[in-house]
Order: structure tokens, then C-alpha cells, then sequence
């Protein structure tokens, strides 16, 4: 199957799946649809990847353990997810060589700094490590910023934390009404100082990571 092809494929599948869990995806900001970037979002649930899929077919950075989940796993493996053994000193290192071959092919590639997830209000540290594959490309980093509600109003109902297992999160999701997520694209971060010198790292992880906060 063509990239293209593939990547029509992905959008149509996230929006059924978020249609099946009665969640209304709510866009706003100016997302880049084409070429390579580095999508950056704060993590709430299993649910991001598909709704930001709903956007534009996006290959996350994910950590390993979602691979075996029934069904989401096989769905975010379907979506081109990069799976990464926390701490492998060389998974770390062929992840990075295989988010640089996506920027390549023009695809984008999404990641949960944080590296877990929270109830949707409030940040956790930002691992800087991932960023360096953009930065090195050249390629734009744009945060992203998920808000998830219920009837209008913000809710931690979908958030998968603490020892909750997929099941029950799922069940809970599943008979739930009102739920929407709101994806607001941020602009892209600020690649070189003003005195043209190139930002490290940790600068754009911490720029990104103001940026999001500002919003959340």
C-alpha cells in the first residue's frame, strides 16, 4: 500500500473509532497538514492518537506496552505507531533513526513528552530527548494541546491514570455521553535564538512545554 494510501487509511479508521466512542473531535489553530513535523501534545489517554490521526495520519512515539493492548494495540500499530522500550539506552537511539527515515518520507510524527499520562490539567516534566531528531532535520515543531469535556464542560472522565486497567477505561468511555476533545494547534516553535544561533533540546522542550501550559 502507497504512504498516501496508507495515510487515508488511518484518518478514515481514527474517525470511525472516535464516531464508536461517541467522542466529537473539535480542531482549531493552524495544524501542518503536509511535509514533516513534530506534533508535541500533552497526554491524557489511549484516545490522543487516534484523535490526532483524525487529523492528519500521524506516526507517535509510544512506549512499548501499548503494542499488546487488545484491539488499541493493533490499531495504534496499524497507524505506523514507533514503539520505544523506556529505558533502553539503544531503543532510545533506533527510535530516533526511525522518527529521522519518517521525517524523510515527509510523514508526521507525533510525541507525548511527559512520557505518561495525567488528568488534563496540569504538565509533567518534558523529556527533551526526542526533540533532538527534529531539531537536527530542521524540521518544525508545533505543539498541540488536548482538552477533553464532557457536555461542555472539562473532564478527567476519559483519562487512563494510575493502575486503572484498559478494560474498565474503555467500559467507562464507552457509556459515557457529551464527551469531545478540543485539538488546538499552537504555532511552531521558535528553531534559533534571535541572534541566529540554533536552540538546544532542552530550550525547545521547555519552549513547548510553556506553550501548552499557557493553553491547557
Amino acid at each position: 500500500m502507497s504512504l498516501p494510501a496508507r495515510a487515508g487509511l488511518n484518518r478514515f479508521w481514527s474517525r470511525c473509532l472516535m464516531r464508536m466512542c461517541g467522542i466529537r473531535v473539535a480542531v482549531s489553530g493552524e495544524a501542518l497538514r503536509s511535509g514533516p513535523v513534530l506534533w508535541v501534545a500533552n497526554h491524557v489517554s489511549w484516545i490522543d492518537i487516534f484523535v490526532v490521526n483524525s487529523v492528519r495520519a500521524t506516526a507517535f512515539v509510544a512506549k512499548s506496552e501499548i503494542r499488546a493492548w487488545p484491539v488499541i494495540g493493533w490499531l495504534a500499530a496499524g497507524a505506523g505507531t514507533l514503539f520505544i522500550e523506556r529505558g533502553q539506552r539503544h531503543a532510545v537511539h533506533a527510535v530516533s533513526e526511525a522518527v529521522q527515515a519518517r521525517f524523510r518520507q515527509g510523514v508526521a510524527v507525533g510525541l507525548f513528552p511527559e512520557g505518561t499520562t495525567t488528568e488534563g490539567d496540569m504538565l509533567r516534566p518534558f523529556h527533551a530527548s526526542l526533540f533532538e531528531p527534529a531539531r537536527a532535520a530542521g524540521v518544525p515543531i508545533q505543539p498541540v494541546v488536548l482538552r477533553f469535556l464532557q457536555h461542555g464542560r472539562r473532564s478527567a472522565l476519559a483519562a487512563f491514570v494510575g493502575e486503572e486497567t484498559l478494560a474498565a477505561n474503555l467500559w467507562r468511555v464507552l457509556g459515557a455521553t457529551g464527551l469531545a476533545v478540543e485539538v488546538e494547534f499552537l504555532p511552531p516553535l521558535a528553531a534559533c535564538h534571535v541572534d541566529g544561533q540554533p536552540a538546544t533540546r532542552l530550550e525547545l522542550s521547555k519552549q513547548a512545554r510553556a506553550a501548552i501550559a499557557a493553553r491547557l
